[in-house]
């Protein structure tokens, strides 16, 4: 078998060195510029006179580990932390930042119950055809839903940290500046 991988290796010696020139220009470095791993619209770069890097679009502070190609966001609760192939962020698996299949389930319920009893009583007990306010029920029903499920879309984003308004924001200032070049 050793053979065999000795006669591949002499067939291609320059593949080892190719792959370690490749591997060391693509690597992690405080002078490169890198794509956010956050909003990825953005791009990452030293920031000056400190040791950190930041993201020009969405505004987050990341800490570096350079040995260990690590990116690892500093404004956050939780641990972020991306790995840098070469070409593209990985994200690393961290314990317990992963939703569970209960928390799904209660998000669900969450959403689904009160609207279910409030649709229930609206089917239980409809209005009267012709009244000033028969649409009302079926607004109450739909806004129980929205209502409920905005709350769920919010725990989420501030449970990840998504920057939604930092996001919009920079959108908008894009979009004025470009119409203002125009």
């Amino acid at each position: 078998m050793s053979n065999v991988h000795n006669f591949q290796r002499s067939l291609h010696p320059s593949t080892d060195l190719l792959q370690q020139e490749w591997s060391q220009f693509n690597r992690f470095h405080c002078q490169g510029t890198y794509p956010c791993p956050v909003c990825r619209h953005g791009k990452v770069a030293e920031m000056p006179l400190m040791e950190t890097f930041a993201c020009s679009f969405c505004q987050h502070i990341f800490t570096t580990n350079f040995d260990k190609q690590l990116l690892k966001m500093a404004d956050s609760q939780l641990p972020l932390t991306w790995y840098w192939n070469g070409k593209v962020w990985k994200g690393i698996y961290r314990e317990g930042s992963q939703v569970g299949v209960v928390y799904i389930l209660l998000a669900i319920a969450f959403v689904l119950i009160p609207t279910a009893i409030i649709a229930l009583g609206v089917y239980l007990f409809p209005p009267m055809n012709g009244s000033l306010l028969s649409w009302l029920p079926l607004m109450w029903t739909i806004l129980t839903f929205c209502a409920h499920l905005f709350c769920v879309i919010w725990l989420i984003i501030e449970y990840y940290q998504f920057p939604i308004f930092l996001y919009v924001r920079a959108i908008k200032r894009k979009l004025l500046s470009s119409m203002s070049l125009s």
